[in-house]
């Protein structure tokens, strides 16, 4: 068979069921040849860029390796933000682009991009095929870097020739390693039981969780620690879910925008065991005044991350899940023998903080916070929510309440705007039995609109929640708070945005329009009611509305804005 041949062969040994992406020249023999294939089906996008998240966002929703396509030059070069996307929060993605061939490269050629060199900084890893022979092993060694240790995107480039010249198929066998690449999964024994030492004398505690939990499978086993100790639990943006947000030990999420109560058990806490996160600088706030008096038990897959921000007592490299495992059983024996941590005036103060300082909606007008309060009542917490980024973002992260991994999926490192919708075309392909809901900005929505076409000539019951304020509505916060109100270019003026309502109609999805807060439940009903293609909401709210509590940029955690 060529070699385009034996890379479509190749992703169907690697069990893919499902690619995202958009045909070009060079990428012709590799579309000739999935058009004979039985076991892939291809959802063509609008544009490169939304094939890149929607495979990311079939990769989130399901645990699976997403894989998109696009050729060579531009088209490749757009799937860059996408890759960039899903590397940065460690998501399994395997993309490959089409290249000139490789007698032609370095010449300026039509549509020729250095693509290996321009992907190198956002990628785990990446290839530029220049032996047909090598194109089974390099797609099974893309799955494998990809969707193990700490999970990431891979690029392979397909120089055209290669994709051309025929080769002796055979599918290698299945590699759990590579020479130079193990990542490690057992935590280190001793580590561990200094860990329980620590727990055990710790009086003022907290979990920090991130997205790695969802990664490892260990939501389960975090949660077990959790109910154990009875310890607080609070999560990053990628983490929401690991830790059910309706339990009483909850926190909800940190850090910038994350409740108030999290950041003071924060920093007044004396021990955090985090697991699977990485101290980002939008969780931390000034790192000089995080934290003072905590030690830190730090667990991740990824040794680069532990030390990295904030200096860990105890490192544990490991997976979550493992790590986890082995900490419950170094503990159990030590609690049945002397009981848990007496942390009884920590919580009690935790309660106090949490009666104090609750989240709240605003009264009066269309408040955006009602609005997604409401599509959490409604759906009574079992929707799979995808945002898009901004202030929407945060307000859904405040308001949705998650009780399970891969529920809430978002552009967390990257904050990358028009992530949203061609994400959930991803999720609801990948778990088409899930209700689906795009919480998405107008200036978000407006990156990707063309992946309406995606939505509707799939079929797909999406329903786009679409918080319209008329701004580009976090930056114009920024401005009001730290820029005088000077709203240098951030107001986009309803009259001069789209006709949402028009837009979706145009595409052919129902359009609906709601202004007052009476009109929200009916709505949404409605739209939940409809099963034939995507539906899109255009709330209109207040306009000047803000994110809070809030932390300034270069301020202490517990140093909140409206907190």
């Amino acid at each position: 068979m060529n070699g385009a041949q034996a890379l479509i062969r190749s992703l169907e040994k690697e069990g893919v069921e499902l690619v995202f992406g958009y045909p070009g020249g060079v990428m012709l023999p590799v579309y000739d040849a999935l058009f004979d294939s039985k076991k892939i089906n291809h959802v063509l996008t609008r544009h490169e860029q939304g094939a890149a998240h929607a495979a990311d966002g079939y990769a989130r929703a399901t645990g699976k390796v997403g894989v998109c396509m696009a050729t060579s030059g531009p088209g490749a070069t757009n799937l860059v933000t996408g890759i960039a996307t899903a590397n940065m929060d460690s998501v399994p993605l395997v993309a490959i682009t089409g290249q000139v061939g490789t007698h032609v490269i370095g010449t300026d050629a039509f549509q020729e991009a250095d693509t290996t060199g321009i992907t190198l900084p956002v990628v785990k890893h990446n290839y530029l095929v220049k032996d047909p022979s090598d194109i089974p092993q390099v797609v099974q060694e893309a799955f494998l870097i990809a969707s193990t240790g700490r999970p990431g995107a891979v690029v392979i480039d397909m120089p055209v020739d290669m994709s051309r010249a025929d080769i002796d198929f055979k599918y290698p066998e299945k590699k759990t390693s590579l020479p130079g690449y193990k990542p490690t999964t057992a935590g280190h024994a001793r580590q561990i039981k200094v860990a329980a030492r620590m727990i055990m004398a710790s009086r003022q505690p907290v979990i920090y969780a991130g997205g790695g939990v969802t990664t490892s499978g260990a939501a389960k086993e975090l949660k077990e620690l959790a109910l154990l100790l009875d310890f607080p639990v609070t999560t990053t943006l990628l983490g929401k879910g690991v830790f059910p947000e309706t339990h009483r030990l909850s926190l909800g999420m940190l850090g910038m925008h994350g409740t108030s109560y999290a950041n003071y058990v924060m920093m007044k806490t004396d021990l955090i065991i985090a697991v699977g996160a990485r101290f980002d600088d939008r969780i931390t706030g000034r790192l000089d005044t995080f934290a003072p008096d905590a030690k830190v038990i730090h667990i991740d897959i990824d040794p680069a991350e532990i030390g990295k921000n904030v200096p860990a007592d105890v490192p544990i490299v490991g997976d979550a899940k493992t790590v986890l495992r082995e900490l419950l059983g170094n503990l159990a024996p030590r609690i049945k023998e002397s009981g848990p941590p007496d942390i009884k005036a920590w919580q009690q103060q935790i309660k106090k903080w949490k009666k104090e300082y609750p989240l709240t909606v605003p009264e009066g007008g269309l408040r955006p916070q009602y609005v997604v309060s409401e599509i959490y009542r409604l759906t009574k917490g079992k929707a799979v929510v995808v945002t898009d980024v901004g202030q929407h973002q945060m307000w859904s992260a405040q308001f949705y309440k998650t009780v399970r991994p891969r529920q809430f999926i978002s552009s967390g490192g990257l904050g990358t705007m028009g992530f949203g919708l061609p994400a959930s075309i991803g999720v609801k392909l990948g778990v088409p039995g899930e209700r689906v809901i795009n919480i998405a900005g107008d200036g978000s929505l407006q990156m990707n609109s063309q992946e309406l076409a995606t939505a509707v000539l799939n079929n797909l019951d999406i329903t786009i929640a679409l918080i319209n304020n008329g701004y580009l509505g976090m930056v114009r916060q920024w401005q009001e708070l730290f820029y005088d109100k000077r709203y240098s270019h951030t107001h986009l003026r309803r009259g001069e945005s789209p006709d949402f309502v028009k837009l979706a109609e145009a595409y052919g999805a129902r359009g609906m329009r709601v202004t007052e807060a009476d009109q929200v439940e009916p709505a949404l009903k409605e739209a939940f009611k409809i099963k034939a293609g995507p539906v899109l909401i255009d709330f209109i709210v207040e306009q000047e509305e803000n994110v809070f509590p809030m932390v300034a940029p270069g301020a202490s955690l517990d140093d909140m804005i409206g907190g």
